[in-house]
């Protein structure tokens, strides 16, 4: 049965990161994904965590009885100045081992490239690739790659064509709920593409920016390369939740042990506990009602 995590991300403010897995057994969940976070792993920097502080997570984590289903890293692998990108690269060498260490098989993570040096950008992912590929395989680690709005690949199906240029099955997808409209909104075809490679998928909202003639939401000045979206709670944007999840029972994806749905939503800080009870009900709603 697929496993339901919290991103804890709406806590950082209010708690430390040890306290996160009591925070979400108080809140019904008994997996968490561990975020970008200046006591673990940073965006992208060095990881910061020595062997007594993973040993402490670890035992935090086994005193709530709540897992880590994954690691959530964000680093410049893809970035077109090669500087940065060999940075990345180290950063992500350590980051493996604190997976290895903390007995965490899944890293979910970006492109993390630029979309005005695209071209510049694939490449350096490649290269990335070629050094860490044979780590990540030799650990067992499977990485999963969502790739983000403002990233050198935004379109859902071209990323996948990109991780499968890899030709390896230690790489897979994210698929974020509320990067759907980003991705070219084409869930129903590219989900049965992806097969078991799919290995988490983000449950967050977010409105359509291309509905209303493109002028859903405005920014200034017009024309400018922002890239809008939100992490709302489930219901209160423009994804067909059905669709995707009757999409999700159709490929198997909710009957793997091994399938990873996150709650992500950054926009309900003031209500975190509320808001992290609705998606855990609403996911197994949503589960149950795709399966029945």
């Amino acid at each position: 049965m697929v496993k339901i995590a919290l991103d804890p991300t709406p806590y950082h403010a209010t708690h430390d990161l040890l306290d996160f897995f009591d925070v979400a057994a108080r809140t019904g969940y008994e997996w968490v994904q561990l975020t970008p976070h200046p006591d673990l792993v940073p965006f992208f920097g060095h990881p910061r965590a020595d062997a007594a502080y993973l040993a402490a997570l670890r035992k935090r984590a086994a005193d709530a009885g709540v897992g880590i289903t994954s690691l959530l890293p964000v680093q410049r692998w893809s970035w077109p100045d090669e500087g940065l990108r060999e940075a990345a690269v180290r950063n992500w060498r350590r980051i493996i081992q604190i997976a290895v260490d903390l007995e965490v098989p899944v890293i979910n993570t970006e492109f993390s490239g630029r979309p005005e040096r695209a071209e510049e950008s694939e490449a350096g992912f490649y290269r990335s690739m070629e050094e860490l590929l044979p780590l990540i395989e030799a650990e067992g680690i499977t990485v999963n790659i969502d790739p983000h709005p403002d990233d050198f690949v935004e379109d859902g199906l071209e990323a996948w064509r990109i991780i499968r240029g890899l030709d390896t099955s230690a790489v897979g997808f994210v698929y974020v709920g509320s990067h759907t409209f980003h991705y070219g909104d084409r869930a129903t075809t590219l989900l049965p593409a992806l097969g078991d490679r799919l290995g988490a998928v983000y449950t967050a909202d977010s409105f359509d920016h291309r509905r209303s003639h493109g002028l859903r939401y405005i920014t200034n000045p017009p024309g400018n390369p922002a890239r809008v979206h939100q992490h709302l709670r489930i219901g209160d944007g423009d994804v067909d939740w059905a669709e995707l999840f009757g999409t999700l029972a159709a490929t198997g994806f909710l009957a793997r042990e091994d399938a990873i749905i996150c709650s992500n939503v950054f926009a309900e800080d003031e209500t975190a506990d509320e808001t992290s009870r609705y998606q855990l009900e609403t996911i197994r709603r949503l589960i149950a009602d795709a399966t029945a």
